[in-house]
Parts: structure tokens; sequence; C-alpha cells
């Protein structure tokens, strides 16, 4: 049976070393891709992508088109790639990116839309009635769900706030709206976040 006396001298290694090796790792293939090595690239594709499929994802609602965004994000930042200056770490400087990507979309899928809305059907637009509902686990919305629901304004400052931390200002600069209107947004979004999960 070994002790922690006996690990200890086996030199395990602490975290903050593992971390700067990881780092270090992620400048060199940030240095190789710059070169045109796309197979650097592609590591740093592999160990980000499924982030910031779940940022494009809770951004706007749809797997497929968070698939597509996903894939946008980084043609981008494969043609930026120059502009990154090291200082932080390659994921702190590809989420700004890709929520700008998901955003853009989202702004010209709208106006497409405001060309195109035309319907008789008033059901989606209607509130459900909250006595419809059962009270059975299976009825309960899980969070991904309720988000969806949200208006696309306040799922995104929620996402980009209360998910993955981004300062109202910041907030502000991606979306093009001002840090007050942010403000007003998340706690939009909170409120009827309750309304829709509460039992």
């Amino acid at each position: 049976m070994e002790t922690l006396g006996a690990t200890a001298d086996r030199g395990t290694i602490p975290f903050t070393v593992q971390a700067d090796d990881a780092r270090a790792v992620e400048r060199a293939q940030i240095a190789k891709a710059r070169s045109g090595d796309l197979s650097a690239f592609e590591a740093l594709y592999r160990a980000n992508a499924s982030r910031i499929y779940g940022l494009c994802l809770r951004l706007c609602g749809d797997p497929s088109l968070a698939e597509d965004l996903t894939q946008e994000a980084f043609v981008r930042a494969w043609q930026k790639l120059d502009s990154f200056r090291g200082e932080s770490a390659f994921s702190s400087w590809l989420y700004p990116l890709a929520g700008n990507v998901a955003l853009t979309e989202r702004r010209s899928r709208r106006r497409r839309d405001l060309r195109l809305v035309v319907t008789d059907d008033l059901a989606p637009f209607e509130k459900p009635d909250p006595a419809a509902r059962s009270q059975g686990p299976e009825s309960q919305l899980d969070l991904e769900r309720a988000l969806s629901s949200l208006p696309p304004g306040a799922r995104s400052v929620f996402v980009l706030h209360d998910a993955y931390g981004f300062k109202h200002q910041e907030i502000a600069e991606m979306t093009g709206v001002a840090a007050g209107t942010s403000k007003a947004q998340l706690h939009r979004a909170r409120r009827l976040l309750r309304e829709v999960l509460k039992p």
C-alpha cells in the first residue's frame, strides 16, 4: 500500500506546471498555424470546438445552425489568427469572435424574417396556459428549452453574461447595444426564466 509521502517522492506534477505546459503547447500550435500548418490549427479546433458549439447553440437555439456557426467562427479565427497577440488563452480570444459570428447571423436572420413574416396562425404568439401543464417530472422544462423560449436579445445577454462571464460593456460592444440595455435585457431574461421554470 502506497503512502502519501511515497507519491510525493515520485515527483507528482503540480497543477500550475501542467497548466504552463498546456499553455506552451497551445502557443506552439498557434505559431505553427500562423505559418500555415493546418494540422496545428486542427488541434486548436479540436481543443475548443465543443465549447464554441455550446456558446453558439445557446445564442441561436438551433443545433444545426450552431454547427454552421461553429464552423464559421473557426473560419474567421483562421483568417484573423495573426491578430491574436497571445496575451491570453486562445479560447479567451475565440469566445468573443464566435459570439460576434452568432450575433451577426441573428441580425441578418431577423432582417430576412421581417420581410417574410405573414401568418394567420397566432398560436405561436399566445402564452401557454400554466394550468394545462402536468406536474410530472417529464413535463418540466430544462434550462436549454427555457433559454430557447427567450426573446433573442434577452437570450444573448443572459448567455454571454451568466453562462460565459462577459461584462455588460463587453456585451454592449459585441451586440451593438448600450450597456444599460444589456443590463435591462439580463433582468428581463432572468425574470422570464423564473416564470418558465417555476413549478
